[in-house]
This record gives C-alpha cells, sequence and structure tokens, in this order.
C-alpha cells in the first residue's frame, strides 16, 4: 500500500492497459489517473487506521509469501483484474440482450436466446421463464433452439389443449421457456406449481414489489413446507434464484435460474445480472404486446376499410344506376312531350296572326297565354334533354372558330326586349383585343352559358336595376363575367346554386318563375369545356358570375 502519487498513477496506468481501449472501464481509468491530486493528511491517517483494524479482525487471512526462486510470483492484483473482468463480461452480455430486444420484435426467439446466454455465463444447471396466466403475449408453438457449437438446448411452448389452460388459469402459470445445461438434467418446460403457489400466498405479493429470491439449498429453505419441497425434488432443484419480471406495474412472470444437483451461494452480481436480464425482457414483452395491438387494431381498421368500401361502391353503382335510369326516363318524356306541344304553340302562333275582326280580344289574350306558356314549356323541357345527355355522355361539342365579340353581343341583343319590359339596363363591357377576338370552342353552347346567365340575371334584378356582360382573354382562356344589381344570395344558399331543380326562395312564397335547371345546365356545360364557374354576392347588393373556358383543340374529320 502507498500514498505516492506516481506509485498509484503508474498502477492505474496498468490497470488501464488490462481493458480494451473502447470499453467504459478503460476510459474512466484513464479519468482517474488523470486527475490524482494531493493527499489529504487526516484522511491518508484515518484510512490507515480503518484498513489496519479490518486487516487484524478478519480471520483466516492467507498471508502472500514473498516469491523465492522455486515458487513464482502471485500477482497481487490478480483478484481484481479477474471481479474487473467478470464485470465487464456480464456488461457485455448484457448490452447484447439490450441490443438484440432493440433490433428485433420476435419475443420467443428473443427470450430463448437470452436465458441460453445468461445460463451459460453464470454456469446454470437450468434457467426458466415462469408465466402467471392473465398476461397479454401468448407464447407462440412449440419451438425448439439448439446451440450448434455444444448442442445445448432452449425451449419454449405454448399451450393449445383446453384443460391444460384451464390448469395454468387455475394455479396461476406455468414454464414458457428453458435452458438446461445438459439433456440429462430434468426438463421441467410446461410444469406449474399446482397448489403449492397460489395467488393468494405471501410470496405472490413480494414478487409483485420486486423482490428477488435466492434460495441457497431449497433442503434447509423448505424443511417445513413438504408440497414445495417435492415439488422442488420432483423437478430436481436445490437452489434458485427468482426475479420478477415486472410489467407496467404487473406481474407478468419470473426469471428462474436452477442449481440442480447441490446448493449454491447466490452472490450480488448474479442477483443483478438477473434482475437487469429481466427488465430488459419486459421490455421486449412490451414491445410484442404493442405490436401485438397494433397488428390487430391495424387488422380491424383494413377490415373496415374493405367493409366500407364496398358499401361505398355498392352505394355509388346503385346512384349511378338511379341516376341513368332518371335521366333516360326525362329524356324519354321529355320527346313524348315535345310532339304534343309542337302542335299547340304552331297552332297558337297561326290564330294569333288571324285578322282582328274573326277573334275577340278576350280570345286573343287567351291565345297569347297558350302561346306563352307552350314556350316557356318548350325551353324547359330542352333544358331537361341537354341535362340527360350531358349526365349520360351522349353530348360532343361542335368545336369551331368563332368571334367572341359577335357571341357576346348576339347574347345580349336576344334578351334586350325581355330586360325593356322589366326596366332593367343591359349593358356590354368589351375588355378585349380585337386581335385576341378569335377563339376555338362550341359557340352555340357558349352562346346558352351567356344567356342563361343573363337571363337568371335579369330575372332576379329589380327595376331601373343594371345588368353588364364582361369580357376579356388571358393566355388562352376566354373569361366571362355577369355582374347584376339584385337581391343577392345568401352564404349558406351558394353551394345549392348549382344544383338541378333547386330554387333559392322557398316554394310557397315563390316570387320568380323558374324550374332551377338554368344554372345546374350552364355549370354542367362549362365542365364540358374544362372550364370553371364562380360566383360572388352579397344580399341587396348583387351578384358576379365568372366563368373561365379554355380553348378547344380542334378535331381533324378524316
Amino acid at each position: 500500500m502507498t500514498f505516492n502519487l506516481e506509485a498509484i498513477a503508474s498502477f492505474l496506468h496498468e490497470l488501464r492497459d488490462l481493458f480494451e481501449c473502447d470499453s467504459y472501464t478503460h476510459q474512466n481509468l484513464e479519468r482517474y489517473r488523470q486527475i490524482i491530486g494531493p493527499n489529504d493528511s487526516t484522511l491518508q491517517s484515518k484510512f490507515s487506521l480503518l484498513l489496519l483494524e479490518y486487516l487484524l479482525t478478519q480471520p483466516n487471512q492467507e498471508i502472500i509469501a514473498p516469491p523465492s526462486p522455486t515458487t513464482p510470483a502471485v500477482y497481487i492484483c490478480q483478484p481484481v483484474e479477474d471481479a474487473l473482468k467478470k464485470q465487464v463480461s456480464q456488461e457485455r452480455l448484457l448490452n447484447q440482450v439490450t441490443t438484440q430486444i432493440r433490433k428485433s420484435l420476435d419475443l420467443p426467439v428473443i427470450m430463448a436466446t437470452a436465458i441460453t446466454q445468461v445460463r451459460e455465463f453464470l454456469e446454470l444447471d437450468r434457467l426458466v421463464i415462469y408465466k402467471f396466466e392473465g398476461s397479454k403475449v401468448k407464447t407462440q408453438q412449440y419451438q425448439s433452439f439448439t446451440d450448434e457449437d455444444n448442442g445445448k438446448r432452449s425451449t419454449s411452448i405454448s399451450v393449445n389443449n383446453q384443460s391444460l389452460l384451464e390448469d395454468y388459469q387455475h394455479y396461476g402459470g406455468y414454464i414458457v421457456y428453458e435452458a438446461r445445461a445438459t439433456d440429462t438434467i430434468t426438463c421441467v418446460l410446461n410444469y406449474t406449481e399446482k397448489s403449492c403457489f397460489m395467488r393468494t400466498s405471501q410470496c405472490w405479493e413480494k414478487y409483485r414489489q420486486g423482490f428477488t429470491l435466492a434460495v441457497d439449498d431449497v433442503e434447509k429453505t423448505y424443511a417445513l413446507e413438504e408440497c414445495l419441497l417435492n415439488f422442488l425434488r420432483e423437478s430436481q432443484v436445490r437452489a434458485k434464484l427468482a426475479a420478477p419480471i415486472i410489467l407496467e406495474d404487473k406481474l407478468w412472470g419470473l426469471l428462474i435460474a436452477h442449481q440442480c444437483n447441490e446448493p449454491r451461494q447466490w452472490i450480488d452480481s448474479e442477483k443483478n445480472l438477473l434482475i437487469a436480464i429481466a427488465e430488459q425482457l419486459a421490455i421486449a414483452i412490451y414491445q410484442a404486446e404493442l405490436m401485438q395491438t397494433l397488428t390487430q387494431e391495424k387488422q380491424t381498421l383494413e377490415q373496415r376499410v374493405i367493409e366500407r368500401t364496398i358499401g361505398l361502391r355498392d352505394a355509388l353503382l346503385a346512384a349511378e344506376a338511379a341516376n341513368r335510369l332518371r335521366s333516360e326516363f326525362l329524356a324519354t318524356i321529355s320527346h313524348e312531350l315535345l310532339t304534343p306541344l309542337t302542335y299547340v304553340i304552331g297552332m297558337s302562333s297561326t290564330l294569333l296572326r288571324w285578322p282582328l275582326g274573326e277573334l275577340s280580344q278576350r280570345q286573343r289574350d287567351y291565345l297569347q297565354t297558350i302561346h306563352d306558356s307552350g314556350e316557356h314549356l318548350l325551353e324547359m323541357i330542352n333544358d331537361i334533354l341537354d341535362l340527360s345527355q350531358i349526365e349520360a355522355g351522349k353530348t360532343a361539342l361542335n368545336i369551331s372558330e368563332f368571334s367572341l365579340v359577335n357571341v357576346a353581343e348576339k347574347a345580349l341583343e336576344s334578351l334586350r326586349k325581355k330586360a325593356t319590359s322589366e326596366q332593367i339596363n343591359l349593358n356590354l363591357d368589351l375588355q378585349i383585343d380585337p386581335r385576341r377576338d378569335r377563339f376555338t370552342a362550341d359557340a352555340e353552347r357558349i352562346a346558352q352559358i351567356l344567356s342563361n346567365l343573363l337571363t337568371n340575371a335579369i330575372k332576379f334584378t329589380p327595376e331601373s336595376g343594371n345588368v353588364t356582360l364582361r369580357l376579356w382573354v388571358e393566355d388562352d382562356t376566354a373569361i366571362f363575367q355577369v355582374e347584376d344589381t339584385g337581391i343577392g344570395i345568401r352564404e349558406e344558399q351558394l353551394p345549392l346554386l348549382f344544383e338541378k331543380f333547386q330554387q333559392l326562395d322557398t316554394p310557397y312564397r315563390r316570387r320568380y318563375e323558374g324550374t332551377g335547371l338554368g344554372l345546374a345546365l350552364t355549370k354542367q356545360l362549362v365542365e364540358l369545356h374544362r372550364g370553371r364557374i364562380e360566383v360572388e354576392s352579397t344580399i341587396s347588393i348583387g351578384s358576379i358570375f365568372t366563368v373561365w373556358i379554355p380553348t378547344q383543340a380542334m378535331r381533324v374529320l378524316s
């Protein structure tokens, strides 16, 4: 023993070189060697007295004789070196188990490998995992893992037999994993401590609190417990060390070391290793339970998605079939109505051209009403036919090159008489370069879009109001905008604006005539051109409808 700083530094330097450079112990020793400072004389004296007192009170101390020519020298630091090497090996083993748990989710392989490695390190006759029934994670089918180097076996099982499972539920649990040194040692896989270890026992509660049981000799410890002693004898257990596997504050099972043929005094390092391994196994079990839960939830979600998808598909097919039947029905009925309606309009027009003396004024008023109603009905039927044809995918655009200004002017002029009768001012705002007036699209459908928007604006604009049609071109897109100073539309009603047969005022107080097809047909015609339509509106101020129509590709007929 010395207090010389240089001697202590030299000793630590030599001790450090016994370990690998990247090891934790090597780095710590290097740090201690670098921070050695002067000794405190008071602490030095106190340490010397305590050490002398300890040596004098210890019996049977072996005195290491000085080396002689015939007796080899004994390295006085050998016990320290052995202890440190064992500690390093123990840390390396724990690190291997931790790394395997992090890299793998295969619980049976993790447990079987871990108990095999720990059994070999502690030189145990047998190491088992005892699982209490009620734990979530189930073991897999019977599996056997054999070390190819030494033929030592580690085995796990699962319970499929219903009677065995009921026994386990009654008695508490069973052994699910086992590692034995040799095949001559009794196999205890699938064993359960039946009447000797119940959930109501005091030992159960201790394990739940983290108690580690160390029995050096079962013959002495359980001399008065005949039932348990007989069970241990039958299982060929002479000494045992048990550490609890606690998962989320619940006792999942036990990690139990067995010495079979002779007593064994368990030391603290062995207990600490078993406790650490039990903690790591608890982490592996938690991971497996979490993965099992996630897998089940994923399967359930996938099944629900499949069922929901099938339901939505069936509903969509039914809706498409119903929509197709409705469109076909409307087209058929509308077509059948056209023939008699043509006669009504034609004959009423003929009668209105007769000389005044042949018909009275009242008769002429009646004929005019018949004629106007027929025209209105014809317009409605044509809208229904157009809409049903578009929805059935039977409408094709007649693409040609035309003048945007001419289409806008004609649409405005066709409604001039109606606007004048309603005392509405119609305006045309052309913001287009004459060089960009030529455009490619379906001119007839563009005119129909403008007519529907202008008619709608006139209908909902009070007397002395204004309706303006603007036109300009951006890139390859023609933009039409219809602005009015009408009654406006409430924001919550905007989503219903382009729905079929929708009118925003209630049917019981309807002030404005119409079927609710005009804007729905307009939207379909715009989308048929791959364009879009938007609306901005303010109550009592007015509305602005904006339509974007991209230029269409000309079709070449061969």
